[in-house]
């Protein structure tokens, strides 16, 4: 494979999906400095997320906002009620499948299904607006995939002024994996300008690095090193995530929001320098 990004020390803050974007840039020639931020965990009691699955065959339609809330919707089935897996699915097969994006799309066909409607844009606006498409919610059931300990305010506020009857349900939390001094080791080679890009995935990783160097009086050293440096974003929910926070993205895949394209949007960079 050619050396596309041959001399470039990258950073990925990355848990769940580290070594296969790890993999990806190395084998373009990057160095590659591994820091795992950001754990996920199923919810701690799964009681409620399996009364939700029982109630599924009840919902008119099911918003997915991620594909790993649905993995883990699945997990939790098997593990605790492997008998019910099956009415589940169907449950599924019934409901209208409306997605946020591509990713719970993917878990969806790995089960043999497809969503119905995806949002016009990878966000909750994307979704809201789309509903507002959709024509009359009014008391319709409409099962919400939510994620970690985010209530998502905006769009449970619209399914209620919509008139439909909302079930959400938290199929996982996020965790804090690594240590602090491990986070502020990172934060450290970001603020030397000793890194050439960092890529970034999911919103729990800046939070966790901001977090960090708060503590340690170093915030606005962090962003002023970001800054100076290329930032790239897997999508646009990552991307207005860092510009919320004052960092300039440099790097955003565009139509697809994986860790392919994220890699392709990164070499394009470098070799326009």
């Amino acid at each position: 494979m050619e050396q596309t990004l041959k001399n470039r020390t990258i950073a990925v803050p990355e848990t769940r999906q580290l070594d296969v974007l790890a993999s990806l840039l190395e084998r373009r020639g990057a160095a590659v400095l591994r820091c795992p931020l950001v754990s996920i965990h199923d919810a701690p009691d799964p009681a409620p997320v399996l009364q939700w699955i029982a109630q599924a065959a009840s919902c008119d339609d099911i918003i997915f906002l991620t594909g790993e809330g649905l993995r883990r919707l699945l997990s939790c089935v098997r593990s605790h009620a492997p008998d019910e897996e099956a009415a589940f699915v169907a449950s599924l097969a019934a409901a209208r499948k409306i997605v946020r994006g591509p990713k719970p799309n993917k878990a969806l066909k790995e089960i043999g299904l497809s969503a119905e409607i995806t949002a016009s844009a990878p966000t909750t606006e994307g979704v809201i607006d789309t509903l507002k498409n959709l024509g009359d919610l009014q008391g319709r059931t409409v099962g919400v995939q939510l994620y970690g300990t985010y209530e998502n305010p905006p769009l449970m506020e619209y399914l209620a002024s919509a008139g439909a009857i909302a079930k959400p349900v938290f199929p996982y939390i996020y965790a804090d994996e690594a240590e602090t001094s491990a986070v502020q080791a990172l934060n450290e080679q970001v603020i030397a300008g000793k890194l050439d890009a960092i890529a970034f995935t999911s919103q729990p990783q800046i939070r966790r690095m901001l977090s960090v160097a708060r503590a340690a009086g170093q915030q606005p050293n962090l962003v002023e090193g970001l800054n100076q440096m290329v930032v790239a974003a897997v999508g646009p929910v990552m991307a207005d995530a860092l510009r919320e926070q004052g960092i300039k993205v440099q790097v955003e895949p565009t139509g697809s929001f994986f860790m392919k394209p994220l890699v392709r949007a990164l070499e394009q960079r470098f070799s326009g320098l």
